[in-house]
């Protein structure tokens, strides 16, 4: 375990866990600033701020029972980096665990997708991410919705808080379904999430918060800032209205050197324990 430090609450050894917590310290693709490698090792320092109750959820941090695998092994290439996630998180896949992930860049999204089937992706992103590829591969971190529609069927993908995106991205047939955050900000985040929801073709929903979907007012520290954000209630209430469809969870772009105090890490961890507490609420 980085610095000796597991996720707070997760006292639990596999077997006995509901979720598994693993980190992924990649960020190869990173085409801003670099450093969201760094991430996992904050985040759980991070954990470690908050109180061990959910009140508003009517539960203890330590439900579900969770169980902290450690990091991936940091690999240079993103078909090592797909192979090192399967092997981690292949297990837990197949036993029906709640997966979170901690990035890293978003290319981690990708093989957590290649984990599963029948299942709906849901990202929060300041970036629609559907590119064929970018800087010369398909497996850049502006590639992850594109991915993501070749495996589960573009029917069961969906982006929220996008607020940049290529004419490429939007002159072809298959454009990535997507609420701006400029429609958000006008109609309300509930409008949005249930039109989302009410999209997807799966009943199961992977939610993946890239945090810089969140305005960089309240999470600076990330590889490729964007203003004119969602804030930090917003995406508490997306995961909340996802409700007893989540089945997965993964935050991602943290980037610790942008991020001197620490703010935007502790951010994604009480992100994390949302998931968990929703995750707990329903099952």
């Amino acid at each position: 375990m980085p610095y000796g430090v597991s996720y707070a609450g997760a006292e639990h050894g596999y077997d006995d866990a509901d979720a598994v917590i693993a980190g992924i310290p990649y960020d190869r693709t990173a085409s801003f600033k670099a450093g969201a490698r760094e991430a996992p090792s904050h985040i759980r320092r991070a954990s470690y701020n908050f109180e061990e109750s959910h009140f508003e959820h009517g539960l203890d941090q330590r439900s579900p029972r969770v169980h902290d695998y450690g990091d991936c092994e940091d690999r240079f290439l993103p078909e090592d980096m797909f192979e090192e996630v399967g092997f981690a998180l292949g297990p837990a896949a197949r036993d029906g665990k709640f997966i979170v992930a901690i990035g890293g860049e978003h290319t981690i999204n990708i093989p957590l997708m290649r984990l599963f089937k029948n299942v709906s992706l849901l990202t929060i992103d300041a970036h629609l991410d559907s590119r064929d590829e970018y800087l010369g591969t398909p497996y850049s971190h502006a590639c992850v919705t594109r991915r993501a529609a070749e495996h589960l069927g573009i029917e069961n993908v969906f982006a929220m808080g996008v607020r940049s995106i290529s004419r490429e991205e939007l002159d072809r047939d298959d454009v990535v379904s997507h609420a701006t955050s400029f429609e958000i900000m006008d109609a309300g985040v509930e409008k949005a999430v249930a039109r989302a929801l009410d999209s997807l073709g799966n009943e199961r929903v992977h939610v993946s918060l890239d945090i810089d979907g969140i305005d960089p007012a309240y999470a600076p520290g990330t590889g490729t800032p964007e203003p004119f954000g969602l804030t930090p209630m917003d995406v508490k209430k997306i995961i909340s209205a996802v409700g007893d469809r989540l089945c997965g969870f993964d935050v991602t772009e943290v980037c610790p050197p942008a991020d001197p105090s620490g703010i935007t890490s502790v951010l994604a961890a009480r992100m994390v324990n949302e998931a968990l507490a929703v995750r707990a609420k329903h099952h």
